[in-house]
């Protein structure tokens, strides 16, 4: 950690240098040689810094100077940081002066007085320069004492991957396992004399208990024959609430808002009541009977054949959890090690290169003693080295004598940690941050890292882009798992540690990343580490409250609070906060953790990473919030009370990404100021109205960097501006969706609308013309895969959306006046055809998979009369895998392209009354009987909506 901080301080003393040559900013006489001497000091101790590391493991001496040296590397780095927020400041003022009119006079006293505070601040500054550099004299010395050599540079380079990490679908070695536990689950002859069996699976960590109970969690076999499957991750301490609070979310896919344990139990009971379930209990370590039985007797209801799976590394909590039956994991064989092992380390290897380096890699395999996760994680680390002497290294290191480790499992971790660049060891120990099993967002991981400055820039390449590429690397190497992904790109959006991985990361960081929970009735679980602490999460549970007073003596860099959103007390006093967090850079309320947020914000001078996120509470924010010139992650989303943005937001010109998705609902406008955070790569939401004052289309003229999606709300305002705007230049930005004012229509606008070219996913909300929209700009988007139409009004006739050629998904809800879906609807109407008789084939929605209608009240008819039209070979959605039709009540049946569909795989009839009279099976009329669609729901009387 020592080693990354010292570089990143290196390169923020160069810049230091570089401005004082290029912008003519001036230190106080003499100091520019005191930050040379800084550098000269860091650049000493950065060359034998990889070794100190290592050698840290073992002496105790070598860890404490590290830790000296980290304390001091903090200090330089935030007065760094404040003189480069002086300089940011002065540049701000100098651009608003520029802008405004004023007097001679006023511009004369305005620029004695920032003179004035811009000397004593650099002084101030100088000062405290001169200070550090006397203990980093000290701490340069004192390396003398350890005989530390100079190894930087030996990592070899690495060799350039295709994909992202290595598919690790494939599970060796446990086909015998997984076989037995299906048995176990599936077999109605394991009831014995309980009525809810209990099986567990028992084994050392990083053996692989959790990949197997995933794995059989999984199958199609278990899937088909329970009607629920329900995952709680459990771990240390054992929380019969939290645990009776994730079986109901499961049940129901939506967080119960009750906290009472007997309401909780009940609910559970009636969930789950005469229905056979599969519940999987991860990572069990409680050995107290007494918190598991009445959490047992509320899931004994359940229908026959019902399960419960239990990962523990302890037999004895197997006992007390009361298994039915045991299933011991034992190690894996040397050549199944060594398969896994081939699998990761020799990807992308010619056949040579593997014969050379298969004898070193069988000796490490045989090292790692049949742990699944050790192997995996070397295999991680010799994937990227190419030369036998690198592998001997590994092979050779001092790391496998260390004792601490259980069972070996250690040593691995170390090894893969030590060989990571320091750039990634950073990264990686911030996980720390976080408690065992919690669910990381990779965006929100990689913004929090952009706050500490771990992402090494890089030319012509966004630091977020550079964060894509750490993380991964260490899901390469193994340090992350459980990745849930994006339906529609499959891209990774969370992860998980293995628990072992994390006590490896706090044992590596020694107290500087501190997680707590904080409960009401057990009080505030402080120790005298936590002092030490510079990335601190608490969590608050059961009306728990935290007094500001314990950040006091603080010096914390991160500072996360999460609470129950679903709570209507807050939890945190902030009157004070504020006062203690003079170093903070990253700071995170989640939940009804505050009231508000109070004006005291502006002392935080080097926060970069604030989010008050999912807050009901917060009505405004305040103008002070505009003083935080380093910010550069504002996330306000969930708020749905705010009501308005301060005015001074055109100040934080460093804002990379506002995200304000779920916020402002009573807001009808937005800061002029918009339009001078050119650095914006995210913005959620944003309202333009007609108001001069207001932000407009024009506003949003040189937000050229945003991506991802964009939301906008029409307040007032003529959309023949909305060109305006330059949408065709922004060509990272992926989603957009329009609402339109209710009072303002003009189709002409729309039909000549200029999108970003590689739009995915259009949406078009509260349309109110009763002209038919053509939107012929639609076709031309080659990269267009989902459109949604919500809230129309007005027309009877829906675009013809057929015509899209690569549309994949499509969303129509509530068109309050479409009573007929015709072949217009396809794209194939009779003037249509006529134009494309030289063709002999013709296909609507020739990609489309998934189809939804919604909330049609007023339509009746779904037909086409194309069928064999003029000899022509016409296909309708032959691609269509999903089917939903919800809240159609007068929709009469389904037209023929729908009902022989062979590709159609789910069907979901629900609130349609006369639909579902005509296509039950138990009716005469029973093509569903017959369809072979696997997946189909029709449900009688009844009728909801996501």
């Amino acid at each position: 950690m020592a080693e990354a901080v010292v570089s990143m301080i290196l390169g923020q003393l160069a810049s230091v240098l570089q401005q004082e040559v290029e912008e003519k900013v001036r230190l106080v006489v003499g100091v520019d040689e005191e930050v040379k001497k800084l550098t000269s000091n860091f650049q000493a101790i950065e060359s034998v810094l990889e070794d100190a590391e290592c050698k840290q493991v073992k002496q105790k001496a070598v860890g404490d100077w590290l830790d000296k040296l980290k304390d001091v590397s903090y200090d330089i780095e935030d007065v760094l940081d404040e003189w480069n927020t002086a300089i940011q400041k002065l540049r701000i003022m100098e651009d608003e002066n520029a802008s405004k009119l004023v007097t001679k006079v006023c511009s004369l006293m305005s620029c004695y007085r920032f003179c004035c505070r811009r000397v004593v601040k650099r002084h101030d500054i100088a000062m405290k320069i001169k200070h550090i550099n006397q203990t980093l004299d000290v701490i340069a010395m004192e390396k003398n004492r350890f005989h530390l050599s100079s190894i930087k540079g030996a990592r070899g380079v690495e060799r350039e991957i295709t994909t992202s990490f290595v598919d690790e679908s494939e599970i060796h070695g446990r086909d015998d396992d997984k076989k037995e536990i299906k048995n176990l689950l599936l077999s109605e002859s394991s009831n014995g004399p309980t009525s809810l069996p209990i099986i567990s699976i028992v084994g050392l960590g990083g053996i692989g208990k959790t990949t197997l109970a995933r794995l059989v969690f999984n199958d199609h076999e278990v899937t088909a024959h329970f009607n629920e499957k329900i995952w709680v991750c459990v771990s240390d301490p054992f929380d019969e609430i939290k645990i009776g609070k994730a079986i109901l979310e499961s049940l129901r896919n939506v967080a119960p808002n009750v906290n009472e344990f007997e309401i909780v139990l009940r609910n559970i009971k009636e969930s789950i009541s005469g229905k056979k379930f599969l519940l999987i209990l991860d990572d069990v370590w409680t050995e107290d009977s007494n918190k598991w039985e009445q959490l047992k007797s509320s899931l004994k209801c359940g229908a026959k054949g019902s399960r419960i799976l239990v990962t523990t590394r302890k037999m004895n909590v197997a006992k007390v959890m009361g298994s039915t039956n045991f299933v011991e994991v034992g190690m894996l064989s040397d050549e199944k090690c060594w398969s896994l092992f081939s699998q990761v380390s020799f990807y992308g290897r010619n056949i040579e290169e593997c014969k050379k380096l298969k004898g070193v890699g069988r000796r490490i395999v045989k090292k790692c003693k049949g742990l699944p996760l050790a192997v995996k994680t070397l295999g991680g680390v010799l994937r990227f080295k190419t030369t036998i002497e690198e592998w001997k290294s590994v092979l050779d290191s001092e790391m496998w004598e260390l004792e601490d480790a259980e069972k070996g499992i250690f040593t691995p971790l170390l090894l893969s940690y030590f060989d990571l660049p320091s750039e990634l060891k950073r990264c990686f120990l911030y996980c720390a941050i976080f408690s065992k099993d919690y669910v990381m967002k990779k965006d929100r991981l990689i913004k929090l890292w952009m706050a500490q400055d771990y992402l090494r820039t890089q030319r012509n390449k966004d630091a977020e882009l550079v964060g894509e590429e750490y993380f991964d690397k260490l899901a390469m190497r193994s340090f992350f798992q459980d990745f849930e992904r994006d339906e529609d790109d499959g891209s990774i959006v969370s992860c998980k540690m293995h628990d072992m991985v994390h006590d490896s990361a706090q044992y590596l960081t020694k107290n500087e990343c501190f997680s707590v929970e904080v409960d009401y009735s057990k009080g505030f679980p402080l120790n005298s580490s936590y002092s030490k602490a510079r990335h601190s999460m608490i969590v608050l549970k059961n009306s728990a409250s935290v007094s500001t007073s314990i950040f006091h003596e603080n010096r914390l860099r991160s500072l996360i609070f999460e609470c129950d959103r679903w709570r209507d007390q807050t939890f945190i006093d902030i009157s004070n906060l504020f006062n203690y967090l003079t170093c903070v850079r990253a700071l995170r309320f989640y939940g009804k953790s505050i009231a508000d947020v109070s004006s005291g914000i502006s002392k935080l001078t080097h926060l970069r990473y604030l989010e008050v996120s999912e807050n009901n509470y917060i009505v405004e924010l305040p103008e002070a919030v505009c003083e935080l010139y380093n910010l550069r992650t504002f996330d306000i989303s969930g708020c749905h009370k705010l009501n308005k943005l301060p005015e001074g937001i055109g100040k934080l010109v460093n804002l990379r990404h506002l995200i304000n998705y779920g916020s402002f609902y009573r807001c009808s406008y937005m800061p002029k100021g918009i339009e001078r955070l050119t650095c914006l790569r995210t913005l959620s939401k944003v309202i333009v109205s007609g108001d001069k004052k207001a932000c407009t289309f024009e506003c949003l003229r040189n937000l050229n960097h945003l991506g991802g999606s964009l939301e906008i709300r029409c307040s007032g305002v003529d959309l023949g501006e909305i060109n305006k705007a330059k949408f065709k230049n922004k060509t990272k930005l992926l989603c957009l969706v329009l609402w339109l004012s209710s009072d303002v229509i003009n189709e002409e606008a729309l039909e000549d609308f200029q999108p970003p070219p590689n739009l995915e996913r259009f949406g078009l909300y509260q349309y109110r013309g009763t002209s038919r929209l053509f939107l012929n700009w639609m076709t031309s988007l080659t990269k267009l895969r989902r459109v949604q139409l919500y809230y129309w009004s007005g027309t009877e006739l829906l675009p013809p959306l057929g015509k899209l050629q690569f549309l994949e998904r499509l969303e129509i809800v509530n068109m309050k006046s479409v009573k007929r879906v015709g072949d217009e609807f396809l794209g194939m109407e009779s003037d249509n055809l006529s134009a494309s008789s030289s063709s002999s084939s013709i296909t609507a929605f020739p990609k489309l998979q998934s189809l939804e209608f919604r909330n049609m009240q007023d339509w009746e008819d779904w037909d086409c009369q194309t069928s064999g039209r003029g000899g022509e070979d016409i296909k309708i959605m032959p691609c269509l895998r999903s089917l939903e039709i919800v809240d159609c009540p007068y929709l009469k049946t389904l037209p023929d392209y729908i009902l022989q569909s062979t590709t159609l795989e789910e069907l979901e009839i629900s609130g349609c009354s006369i639909l579902e009279r005509r296509y039950q099976v138990e009716r005469a009329e029973n093509w569903v009987k017959d369809s072979g669609i696997p997946k189909i729901r029709i449900y009688e009387n009844r009728s909801f909506s996501r």
